[in-house]
């Protein structure tokens, strides 16, 4: 019997303000606070409602024979507490049937994994307890910003207790091994490894509605068939996607909602599938091999590395002026200052700044608000120079300690 791991992730960023030279030192209003509530809005009503309320009929229908898993961003948990509370009681709902999993991930679906800082580990510790307070749930499984993964990031993983990894199945490193098996670390075994079928899953994510694509329309029993074609020695057929597929990438008007509710129940009824959550997984199956990553892979294009979002000196510089705050940010003990700092770690903000073109480029600038990487840049760093200049400035406000004179005890 195939089993098969459906898992979605779920982000919205905070989107900066067109922020100038000019309101450098003037204001603080970094964010769009009405783009953020607008689209939160609109893609609750587009997305999240309509598919929580298709994954929910699957479920009281078919019980433990479906299982889902989701990640949501630290961000966007906050996003639906202050723009969208009807979204967040639906994932609720999901929560309270017992056949949904929520995975661990960065607070701010940030880079900070790539630096060296316990910052990484700060901002997944924030996000387990978040998901303990709004679903009940200790999570168990780890899903790292963009599905990035090195050996040496999934030791840290390890370390925080988390003895399962979800990320890509890149070429590269699999070689001529299938993603459709259990995996473990080459670096230290005891860290489970699930890989995304990127194929398949792009097949939903990317080319669903895409009518020159030679496969297209795809239906529920087309896709069953490939699942069905995949080696008998297979275990689990991982399908990772954005959450925005339904509805948003995605359009209604595409059939892409009957697909999601027609696909599980011809998987079960018809081809005798069962669908699993990722530590179900983890726990059913053994690995079948090591895996050794010695430099980061992720979903993205063609090379599947992290050249999406620092690949040239635009993002490299943003992203190291950003890292390079951290310690006096922590000093300051400024809860704005450091929330501001974190949101400005989030991944989208690099992608916007990204110069090489790739096919899956087109779904990431669909809430692109910028004209050029070039604008992207700079009005990222009029934002970062104004943090900068609050954070020295919060720093010199702080009373300084009296240095003791030597033999006085003054």
């Amino acid at each position: 019997m195939k089993k098969i791991c459906l898992y979605f992730q779920v982000h919205q960023p905070y989107r900066l303000s067109t922020y100038r030279f000019f309101d450098i030192g003037a204001h603080d209003n970094y964010f769009d606070d009405y783009a953020n509530r607008y689209i939160m809005q609109q893609v609750a009503e587009k997305c999240y409602i309509p598919a929580n309320e298709v994954l929910l009929s699957l479920i009281k229908k078919y019980g433990a024979e479906f299982k889902i898993g989701f990640s949501i961003s630290g961000i966007a948990l906050e996003q639906f507490e202050k723009y969208a509370p009807r979204v967040l009681k639906s994932f609720q709902k999901l929560a309270e049937t017992g056949s949904v999993e929520f995975l661990s991930e960065t607070w701010a679906h940030s880079l900070i994994s790539l630096r060296d800082s316990k910052e990484f580990e700060e901002q997944v510790k924030m996000h387990s307890k978040k998901i303990r307070e709004l679903f009940g749930q200790k999570p168990k499984c780890f899903r790292n910003t963009e599905l990035i993964y090195s050996n040496d990031i999934g030791d840290r993983v390890l370390a925080m207790g988390y003895d399962t990894m979800l990320t890509e199945g890149a070429k590269h490193i699999l070689g001529w091994k299938s993603p459709n098996r259990l995996y473990c670390s080459a670096s230290n075994p005891k860290l489970k490894l699930l890989l995304k079928n990127f194929r398949l899953s792009d097949d939903i994510a990317f080319r669903f509605s895409e009518k020159t694509w030679n496969e297209w329309p795809l239906t529920a029993d087309k896709f069953i068939s490939w699942i069905e074609l995949t080696d008998q020695k297979d275990e689990v057929v991982n399908l990772f996607m954005d959450y925005e597929t339904f509805g948003e990438h995605q359009w209604a008007e595409t059939g892409i909602f009957g697909f999601l509710k027609a696909f599980p129940s011809r998987a079960i009824e018809k081809a005798g599938m069962r669908f699993m959550t990722p530590s179900d997984v983890s726990k059913e199956l053994q690995p079948v091999s090591q895996l050794n990553v010695p430099y980061p892979v992720s979903w993205a294009d063609e090379e599947r590395d992290i050249t999406a979002w620092l690949g040239n000196e635009l993002q490299d510089e943003a992203f190291n002026s950003l890292c390079e705050l951290e310690g006096k940010i922590l000093r300051t003990k400024d809860k704005k200052l450091l929330d501001n700092w974190r949101y400005l770690q989030t991944s989208d903000h690099f992608y916007y700044m990204c110069t090489k073109w790739f096919s899956d480029g087109d779904v990431h600038k669909y809430f692109n608000p910028y004209n050029s990487p070039y604008d992207a840049f700079i009005n990222y760093m009029n934002v970062l120079s104004d943090l900068i200049i609050r954070t020295d400035r919060a720093l010199e406000a702080k009373p300084k300690r009296k240095r003791k004179v030597a033999g006085t005890g003054k």
